[in-house]
């Protein structure tokens, strides 16, 4: 590179010239090199192509066209700046092209080795892309499918999902019935072989009880699977019941043996009262036949039992009772007749308190009954009181236990209640009611009745402690019947008091009248002083206090002195003599005198 202008890189490519430029380069440079000038009209033949004017095929138009695109030309406005002869710079430009050409066939010839094996390789791998193309393309195809696939496998998983749950839905129905109408080969061998007194016997009767209420509910329902079962659920219970009905029956008529707590049995059946509800619910009439043979049993029971006890306890009462001469006010010089035996009764006792006011205290009150037998043998002997409390005693304590008994075992409250409750003891309350009115109508001792009265009052609180409402009809009665008696034999001591004669009783000495200390003691408050007096009868009066006992007018002239000492009496017992008049004595003073 001989050339004084600065070397310039070249485009490997030919400039947009007319290619008859390139083409003519060379073949004048060899007429050069060769000495001649190239320009003689014989020798120089110019192939100018789109450059000779001459041609008729020349178009003007286009020739400035090309020139004017040649002219823009980077690389050309650059060698035109500079001024570069352009035929050395294209010689110059071929021989490196050459150079260039022959280093590049040099290099491909030494790489041909190499170059054939690329080529193998790249042959290889053009099969191996053609047949993973083809396979890609069978993958895509079956990538498709698959996508169909999962699509109709999805529709089909939420179709088997609403299946599954309409299945079991159904299922959980369809369980539940076979399970309420199916009848297991356990349940009718316990049902037909066990003895009724056995777990399993009652577990197994509660199953019959539950399939035999749920086929009557699906035969309601009109469901086909019940006549299937009908006939085996129709045989156990019948089996069932017959078993219950002579297992309950040989209970009640074991109450009847002599000498029989009753309360063990009882509490034997309240063991199986599911037996009852079973006979209930499925045999209304054996039932019926059960509950009328225990009615029946038990109101022969009660009714011989305190029948025998009320006889026996009456023989153990006191023989010394008040009668209707025992009264305050009349006198002991009544004449006897020739053949008249002297009384040997200490009429003392009568009009004496003493301590039988214990028998409402808590102690003796709710205390062990007497027992007949034993009391003759010690030979001890009772007032009424005690006896009257014993009675009902025993009364109250069956009462309430018979009661609590016919609620649990037949499963009544109430009104049914209370009349099988009447059905039972019935005839015993008036069989008692017979004895206190046959007795108390010959009573005339104030005291007894008076304190027959406070046990009355006091065991009705009880019962109703207890909740116990069966007996309160007949502690009514009962006061009905005491309270008009009991104001009769006061009535009747204010007369003998009114009807007295002073001067019949002979010699008087200084002390307080008889009369007065029969009575008993002067009714002092604290300090000597004298308390309220309650208001006469017939007078208006407020509401009784706790501890008056007089609630009702005792008739016209009654002493305010007698009013005050029954209304006053401590309710405790154990207080003042009710009347501890000593008349014997006062009288045999006069006599004396």
């Amino acid at each position: 590179m001989g050339w004084g202008w600065p070397r310039c890189k070249w485009p490997a490519a030919k400039p947009a010239w007319p290619s008859a430029w390139w083409s003519r380069v060379p073949e004048e440079e060899e007429a050069v090199a060769a000495g001649g000038t190239g320009h003689s009209e014989e020798t120089l033949q110019l192939n100018l192509g789109d450059l000779d004017l001459t041609s008729d095929e020349f178009i003007l138009d286009e020739v400035d066209i090309h020139i004017q695109a040649n002219l823009e030309d980077a690389l050309v406005q650059e060698a035109l700046k500079t001024g570069v002869d352009l035929r050395q710079y294209s010689k110059q430009v071929e021989m490196e092209l050459q150079q260039i050409e022959n280093a590049s066939i040099k290099d491909y010839i030494k790489e041909s080795k190499n170059i054939a094996s690329l080529h193998t390789q790249i042959t290889a791998c053009d099969a191996v892309l053609e047949r993973m193309e083809a396979m890609l393309s069978s993958f895509q195809s079956d990538l498709s499918s698959i996508s169909c696939e999962i699509q109709t496998l999805q529709e089909q998983s939420v179709a088997m999902n609403v299946r599954l749950r309409n299945r079991q839905a159904v299922r959980g129905r369809l369980s539940q019935l076979v399970d309420e109408l199916v009848v297991p080969n356990i349940m009718i061998s316990t049902i037909l072989e066990t003895p009724v007194t056995e777990q399993g016997f009652l577990e197994q009767l509660h199953e019959l009880n539950n399939k035999i209420n749920a086929v009557k509910e699906q035969a309601f329902r009109e469901t086909m699977a019940c006549a299937d079962v009908a006939d085996i659920l129709d045989k156990l219970k019948a089996k069932a019941v017959a078993k219950i009905r002579e297992f309950i029956l040989q209970k009640i008529y074991s109450f009847r043996k002599p000498m029989t707590n009753y309360q063990i049995p009882q509490n034997a059946l309240l063991k199986y009262r599911f037996f009852y509800q079973f006979l209930l619910g499925h045999e209304r009439s054996v039932a019926k036949e059960v509950r009328d043979e225990y009615l029946e049993t038990m109101s022969k029971i009660y009714l011989s039992y305190f029948k025998s006890y009320t006889s026996r306890l009456m023989k153990v009462q006191y023989e010394e009772v008040a009668e209707k001469e025992d009264l305050m006010g009349v006198e002991d010089t009544a004449k006897k007749g020739f053949f008249s035996k002297p009384s040997l009764r200490n009429r003392n006792t009568i009009f004496t308190l003493g301590n039988r006011g214990s028998v409402i205290g808590g102690a003796e009150l709710e205390g062990p009954i007497i027992v007949p037998h034993s009391a003759q043998k010690s030979d001890v002997r009772y007032p009424f009181e005690s006896l009257f409390r014993s009675q009902h005693y025993a009364l109250l304590d069956n009462s309430c236990r018979e009661y609590l008994f016919l609620c649990d075992f037949f499963l009544v409250t109430g009104n049914p209640a209370l009349d099988l409750f009447n059905a039972v003891m019935g005839k015993t309350l008036a069989m008692f009611l017979k004895h206190m009115d046959a007795y108390v109508s010959d009573c005339y001792d104030s005291i007894a009745v008076f304190l027959s009265i406070h046990i009355v009052l006091r065991f009705k609180a009880i019962t109703a402690k207890r909740n116990v409402p069966a007996i309160d009809k007949y502690w009514d009665t009962l006061l009905e019947m005491l309270w008009p008696r009991f104001e009769h034999i006061l009535e009747l001591n204010i007369q003998s008091i009114q009807n007295t004669d002073p001067q019949k009783l002979g010699f008087l000495d200084t002390r307080p009248h008889y009369v007065r200390r029969g009575a008993g003691p002067p009714p002092c408050g604290k300090g000597g002083r004298r308390p309220p007096a309650l208001p006469c009868p017939g007078q208006p009066r407020g509401p009784r206090r706790d501890g008056e006992i007089l609630s009702r007018p005792l008739g016209r002239g009654v002493p305010l002195c007698t009013v005050d000492l029954w209304n006053s009496w401590p309710q405790g017992g154990g207080g003042w003599p009710l009347a501890s008049l000593e008349l014997r004595m006062l009288r045999k003073q006069a006599s004396a005198g």
